[in-house]
């Protein structure tokens, strides 16, 4: 019996009109369906893609458990834990779609499945979703780059310290648990900040200034900074 295709499915930061038509149609034509959490029906990316794809309630779930901690040692057994449930169906010559937020190359933890995956010789595909930090600069109404800026995409959780090293305009992620910290290393770098939390979900809120940013907020906050020109 062939075996199975794994595939890696982004479906984009919340608003389910952002999902990609090719992500709808792998949803609608696969029957199994992992999606990261205990509880299928209760995570985030799940419930955006239901909302777009209906048919995903009738499917079968498989929740991937992983644990929010830096015990190196447990996060890689949560993985290997991860890729041996997703290997049982496609050793069965079915196909597993995981849904993941936003893209699926991005800060995404389907990258540690696939490399076991891949390791052991099973196909996986991954599927493009519009990232977070391009929504977030859409809902702002501002570029994240122009002429020949660049742009560094960072997780502000492990760059509190000092300030912004490279020229250009940043896309800073993961920074509600060390939100306080991060705002002061833009304010010492001299960067304009804006922020989106729970892009295009409907508990969306706007922050137009540093000022602005709450040191409490919200898991799913992105800030804008650039340059201060």
């Amino acid at each position: 019996m062939a075996r199975g295709k794994a595939y890696g499915v982004g479906v984009g930061p919340g608003d389910p009109e952002l999902m990609t038509l090719k992500a709808c149609r792998l949803i609608r034509e696969n029957e199994v369906m992992a999606v990261p959490g205990k509880v299928p029906q209760d995570a985030v990316a799940y419930k955006i893609a239901a909302a777009a794809v209906p048919e995903l309630a009738d499917k079968t779930l498989i929740p991937i458990y992983m644990p929010m901690v830096r015990d190196r040692e447990l996060i890689a057994k949560s993985h290997r834990e991860a890729a041996d449930t997703i290997e049982k169906y496609l050793d069965e010559g079915k196909n597993v779609v995981y849904l993941t937020l936003g893209d699926s190359t991005i800060y995404c933890t389907f990258s540690y499945i696939q490399q076991i995956l891949e390791d052991e010789g099973y196909e996986v595909e991954l599927v493009s979703g519009i990232p977070s930090f391009c929504a977030a600069a859409a809902r702002l109404g501002i570029s994240l780059t122009e002429w020949n800026e660049p742009l560094h995409v960072i997780p502000g959780l492990h760059n509190t310290e000092g300030t912004l090293e490279w020229p250009g305009n940043y896309a800073i992620m993961k920074s509600a648990s060390k939100m306080p910290q991060v705002k002061a290393m833009l304010a010492r770098s001299g960067y304009d900040a804006q922020a989106v939390e729970n892009c295009s979900m409907e508990t969306e809120k706007v922050y137009r200034s540093l000022e602005e940013i709450p040191d409490e907020a919200g898991y799913f906050s992105l800030i804008i900074a650039k340059e201060n020109k």
